[in-house]
């Protein structure tokens, strides 16, 4: 069955384009050109790979825009399912994170106005600048770890419309649920208790494969039409949420 028949499929192909492009800027590039509570040793990195830098940016930008035609794909195959929830996975999940990638491309473009274009920054000493630039990326950071919220609650609604649906196992609803707690367990250890986050994240990595899960199943196997269209029938006599 072609993708284009399959709103299950077309799902996943959007999920596999996130999960290529997201790990850029949130993993990679922090860990290959920020030096931690060393602001002069991060500037001179990304001067010496801005290229590099440049790509992360335009990978937030790419992933705020892939996050919309995901939630899409979602809301169309999962609308006959509940409405109301579909519309909660297109907010939580679309929306709010792709305002918050926006931002984080600006945080990222302004450290390099301050690199590269420092005249309007002439008071200021160049390690001053740098302490500066140093400080929007780590507003950066700390916007992840907030976000980490928004992929968390976005999971919730998804989890119970693919555990709610006929066309995609249980099992994975379950999962979602699951792998949504712990972003939010995450993001809270981050606000509460920074210094336990690491420990956090490493013990919630078997939960966190539940999008992994999804996306593969999708791909693979997608969400038959026949099966899609049977749910709308009976959704559209018995749901009562839409």
């Amino acid at each position: 069955m072609g993708s284009t028949n399959n709103p299950g499929r077309v799902a996943g192909l959007w999920y596999v384009l996130l999960v290529l492009l997201g790990p850029l800027r949130l993993i990679y590039i922090p860990g290959k050109l920020f030096v931690k509570a060393d602001a002069s040793a991060t500037m001179n990195n990304i001067a010496a790979h801005e290229w590099l830098f440049r790509c992360g940016i335009v990978s937030d930008l790419a992933v705020a825009v892939v996050l919309i035609f995901l939630v899409m794909a979602f809301y169309r195959l999962f609308e006959s399912v509940s409405r109301k929830l579909a519309v909660l996975v297109v907010i939580f999940g679309g929306v709010l994170p792709a305002a918050i990638d926006f931002v984080t491309a600006v945080w990222d473009l302004s450290v390099l106005a301050i690199m590269k274009d420092a005249s309007f920054l002439a008071a200021f000493s160049t390690q001053q600048r740098e302490a500066i630039a140093m400080l929007l990326l780590n507003f950066g950071d700390q916007q992840n770890t907030a976000a980490e919220i928004l992929w968390g609650v976005w999971l919730l609604p998804l989890a119970a419309l693919v555990y709610r649906s006929h066309f995609l196992p249980r099992f994975l609803g379950v999962w979602l649920g699951i792998n949504g707690m712990a972003y939010l367990a995450l993001s809270l250890t981050g606000v509460l208790r920074p210094r336990a986050q690491h420990k956090v994240f490493l013990v919630s990595q078997p939960a966190m494969l539940g999008e992994i899960a999804l996306t593969l199943w999708l791909v693979i196997r997608g969400a038959h039409v026949g099966d899609l269209k049977i749910v709308e029938v009976s959704g559209s006599s018995s749901t009562g949420d839409k």
